[in-house]
């Protein structure tokens, strides 16, 4: 489990199969290398990978098919790059930002970054895997960054977050370009939520006929919330 909020940069380079390089970069990658351990987890643009063999200043890790599959790893103009690097949660640590699990739901595409006086606005795809998990004010991982949800706009599947120019700084998000790939974790919460209104079902799939119900105020007053 992790917070969301980045230690430091890194590179990553694939090695043939299913192995990556991870490569901290210089001067903070004390943060993660400090006491790194065999079997570690790290959070690797947002996707957890576990640490199985350590370098002078990185390590070595395998990647699944699945999480091939589902997050950046596996398009080939995302290999070579900048990554956002964060060991995971420990007892005791503050959690500045949401939790992050690091089991990336699927990639969606920046598509405009724009500059403000206070911050960086920035536009993202979500397929449907993560759209409906995502709320105005909520919270969604971006490349593994906990972001606040400005906006979103479902007939159009995208969101906008703010992101304050420390963020902006000191992740890889100054590197994206529109159209770059990225990944995204809906909120945990969200998904839980999801899974006890609708038990042994996908919403996206269900009609009335199957006897779920739509959250409104009615439904909630009746049920004793109200």
């Amino acid at each position: 489990m992790f917070t969301g909020l980045i230690q430091t940069l890194g590179t990553i380079k694939p090695l043939g199969g299913d192995s990556w390089q991870v490569t901290c970069l210089s001067q903070p990658s004390n943060v993660i290398m400090q006491d790194l351990a065999y079997g570690d987890s790290i959070a690797v643009d947002g996707v957890c990978l576990t640490v199985e063999e350590i370098l002078k200043d990185g390590f070595i890790a395998t990647a699944s098919p699945e999480t091939l599959r589902r997050t950046t790893l596996g398009l080939e103009e995302t290999q070579q790059r900048y990554v956002n690097l964060e060991a995971s949660l420990r007892v005791g640590s503050k959690v500045g930002g949401h939790f992050v699990m690091g089991h990336v739901d699927g990639v969606g595409r920046l598509l405009t970054a724009q500059q403000t006086a206070t911050s960086w606005e920035m536009t993202f795809t979500a397929p449907e895997a993560i759209a409906r998990y995502i709320v105005p004010k909520g919270s969604i991982a971006v490349n593994g960054i906990s972001l606040t949800v400005a906006a979103y706009e479902p007939e159009l599947s995208q969101f906008t977050v703010a992101v304050i120019p420390l963020t902006y700084a000191d992740t890889n998000l100054r590197y994206l370009v529109s159209g770059s790939w990225v990944n995204l974790e809906g909120d945990i919460l969200g998904k839980y939520v999801e899974k006890f209104l609708y038990p042994g079902k996908h919403p996206a799939t269900s009609t009335d006929d199957d006897g779920f119900n739509e959250i409104t105020p009615t439904f909630l007053a009746e049920h004793g919330y109200l």
